[in-house]
């Protein structure tokens, strides 16, 4: 069913488009007329993702991917050498996530060509997933048919079925201090950039265990060099697949800012918000089984496993969208070494594909 050469021309084309998130338009409007040619009707809604429904027989199947790049991720050069893809090295390729849009695109591109029998597929292409997943969601589940859905966004060897992932909390701080002239009376002053500095560093930050992740990723503040900042922000994260861990891991990063301040005679304003929910599925769940058996099918034995990471997935579950992420072949996500194999490419749609026929 599926064609290579054609499939590496359907990715090259979507990385040449610059699609940095929230800037997703002209990518959008592409997949747009791609669906219309394969004979479906999209629609874009409202926060700009874009979604379309192909009628089938059986259980409906929701396929997914996500239209948006990290940077630097503009005016994209790809370069083909011995069957894998890269960049010129100037920027990200854009494999996460065009590889998971292009392989969902092949897969509809075959199905219609070989006619078929499938089950009724709902596609989902959604925007903004690497700003914090805020196409996901934005987009109303009640669109769709399928409780079942596949994502296309994941890295790692062929079979890689991602199970369970980690809840995130984010963290905004705004340290206040006292500004004071930095050569004439600095005795006065209280400097928020220092209890930013002493605070993060009694924070447990990094790898906490093989569940738990913490990183202070923002730091802004301060006017000039000759007057003592009063102003601090920070905005950072915790992660966790255990809820108990989570809290855990918030709690110290919060009780570093707050003694320090009080130490300082500062104060903090902490803002705490969930941005997405855990999820874990095992092998007895049915979207686990549906991939597993299609990965057999195609003779790729599959692998179960967590990541640190959060996607689509966490919103699509939480909904009630029982979603898994499978791998693309995509490595070194997120550098400018990012690169994938056609190969690689073209056994994940296979996998797809046996997972939509009937």
């Amino acid at each position: 069913m599926i064609v290579a050469d054609r499939l590496l021309a359907t990715f090259l084309d979507l990385v040449r488009i610059s699609s940095p998130s929230g800037q997703e338009g002209a990518v959008a409007q592409a997949l747009m007329d791609r669906l219309r040619a394969l004979g479906l009707a999209p629609q874009r809604d409202e926060a700009g993702n874009v979604w379309a429904m192909l009628d089938g027989q059986g259980e409906p199947l929701l396929l997914t991917a996500h239209m948006d790049t990290v940077s630097p991720g503009e005016n994209v050069r790809p370069v083909v050498r011995d069957g894998v893809v890269y960049s010129d090295g100037t920027t990200v390729l854009g494999a996460d996530d065009k590889s998971g849009v292009a392989i969902i695109l092949e897969v509809l591109e075959a199905l219609r060509e070989a006619g078929a029998a499938h089950r009724p597929l709902d596609v989902l292409f959604t925007v903004a997933e690497e700003t914090g997943l805020q196409g996901a969601k934005a987009f109303d589940t009640g669109r769709l048919r399928a409780r079942l859905g596949v994502g296309l966004d994941a890295h790692g060897e062929q079979g890689t079925i991602v199970v369970q992932a980690p809840a995130q909390n984010a963290i905004h701080v705004r340290v206040h201090g006292r500004m004071a002239h930095a050569g004439v009376n600095p005795q006065d002053g209280i400097n928020a950039i220092r209890v930013a500095a002493e605070a993060i560093a009694a924070m447990p930050l990094g790898r906490i265990d093989e569940e738990t992740t913490a990183n202070i990723g923002v730091i802004s503040g301060g006017t000039a060099t000759n007057i003592v900042p009063d102003l601090v922000s920070l905005r950072g994260e915790a992660r966790s697949r255990q809820e108990a861990k989570l809290d855990q891991q918030t709690r110290r990063m919060v009780a570093a800012l707050e003694e320090r301040a009080a130490a300082h005679g500062a104060t903090v304003e902490i803002d705490v918000r969930r941005a997405y929910s855990a999820f874990t599925l095992t092998e007895d769940d049915a979207v686990v089984g549906l991939v597993s058996d299609a990965m057999r099918t195609v003779g790729v034995e599959p692998l179960l496993l967590p990541s640190g990471g959060g996607s689509d997935a966490n919103v699509l579950n939480a909904s009630g969208v029982q979603t898994v992420q499978i791998s693309t072949g995509m490595e070194a996500v997120h550098t400018c070494d990012e690169h994938i194999a056609v190969a690689d490419m073209a056994q994940a749609a296979e996998i797809v594909g046996a997972c939509v026929r009937v």
